[in-house]
């Protein structure tokens, strides 16, 4: 008991788990965003069907969160779109971590909650990982925070120089009081609370790390930060099987899941067929769609129970995994399939996002290499072909 009480206390579990679920999600809606560049004010934006009265009107119902209702001005509105684009690719590449995974959400919920209708699936998965990210240390590898951090060990300094970082919480302070001031935050109690509490928590966080990096209320940090990363991380592992795990279940209970004919009808929409040959190919075997709509079922219901056995668990994983690159080429829904895969990521085993890990450095490095432009032999020209007979 001891041992497992010092073990969730004194470091946060998965940090290659972590990493991947923030790389991939912070990638899945970078690209999304990216891709309706062109579309984007019809989707969120001033010109969207769904106008800005009947946004109001639903907000004021449900009480959920977007800065996009702060005004209706399309200078706002591009403000706003662009700071989720750069969020999105400054948290994938794990720059100012924490700070980013808090304005990755604010620009999640933002867009999302303007144009409820706006979604395939995948939008609720990345709704709620923005959320559990935030309570994540999910820069401890592969970011350049601990790039950074790794080059100041390796220079011998005690603590690393942060400029930037006291600059953003200052500005994103005077945000926060001013929409706490106009009361124009919105959403649940807990957002407004949320936010100001991470705002808080940050501000400490620096000032210990800059006064008493090595004092007790240092260590009581890392033991509350850890703590709250491990739970997270927790959280993000059961929301994966329930995800699976109500998914198998309510389909077991349709009747075109149990004869085995489920999968032939999507492929027959013409709104989800991208590649409709292949998916004439498909739906004219009985046999195929069968062992797919069978094979999904027992996937997704066995998936929670197979947790505690590692190798029949990497072996679903990879299995759901392909499912959904299928269900991204054949049903036309990428962004979803995307989303489900990066939160499969945090049952990755550590050793393969090691291997993983290497694989990447080792072709970013030769990458590299190539792109150094190679010497030449030095001498007259006279003297350059005889050089090269030579040597």
């Amino acid at each position: 008991m001891a041992r497992a009480i010092h073990r969730v206390t004194s470091s946060a579990l998965g940090p290659y788990q972590s990493a991947v679920v923030r790389i991939g999600f912070a990638a899945t809606w970078l690209l999304f965003l990216l891709r309706e560049l062109p579309y984007r004010r019809e989707l969120y934006g001033p010109e969207s069907p769904w106008g800005w009265d009947m946004a109001q009107q639903l907000i004021a119902n449900n009480h959920a969160f977007t800065v996009l209702m702060w005004s209706d001005s399309t200078v706002w509105f591009e403000v706003v779109y662009a700071l989720a684009v750069l969020s999105s690719a400054l948290l994938m590449l794990g720059w100012r971590t924490r700070t980013m995974s808090v304005l990755f959400l604010v620009g999640v919920l933002s867009l999302q909650n303007r144009s409820i209708f706006m979604g395939d699936g995948g939008d609720n998965v990345i709704h709620l990982m923005a959320i559990y990210l935030v309570l994540t240390r999910c820069g401890q590898v592969w970011s350049l925070d601990a790039r950074r951090r790794g080059r100041a060990a390796a220079r011998g300094q005690a603590r690393v120089r942060d400029a930037a970082g006291p600059v953003l919480w200052s500005v994103l302070g005077v945000v926060l009081l001013l929409g706490t001031v106009v009361d124009r935050i919105g959403g649940e109690w807990w957002i407004p609370v949320l936010l100001w509490g991470l705002w808080i928590i940050h501000g400490v966080w620096w000032a210990v790390n800059r006064y008493a990096p090595g004092s007790e209320p240092r260590t009581l940090l890392d033991i509350l930060a850890n703590l709250t990363h491990n739970a997270a991380l927790v959280v993000i592992m059961a929301e994966v099987c329930l995800i699976y795990a109500t998914a198998g279940w309510y389909k077991i209970q349709g009747s075109r899941w149990q004869d085995g004919s489920a999968l032939y009808y999507p492929l027959k929409l013409d709104y989800f067929t991208p590649w409709p040959a292949l998916s004439d190919i498909l739906a004219a075997s009985g046999l195929i769609v069968m062992l797919l709509t069978y094979g999904t079922v027992i996937v997704q219901v066995a998936f929670p129970f197979t947790l505690f056995n590692r190798k029949v668990k990497n072996v679903l994983l990879v299995a759901m995994m392909l499912e959904h690159a299928g269900i991204a080429v054949l049903l036309g829904l990428p962004f979803f399939s995307l989303a489900m895969i990066a939160a499969d990521a945090v049952f990755l085993p550590t050793a393969f996002l090691l291997w993983l890990g290497a694989r990447a450095a080792y072709g970013r490095d030769r990458l590299l290499r190539r792109r150094q432009p190679v010497p030449g032999p030095r001498g007259t020209p006279e003297e350059q072909p005889a050089r090269t007979l030579v040597g």
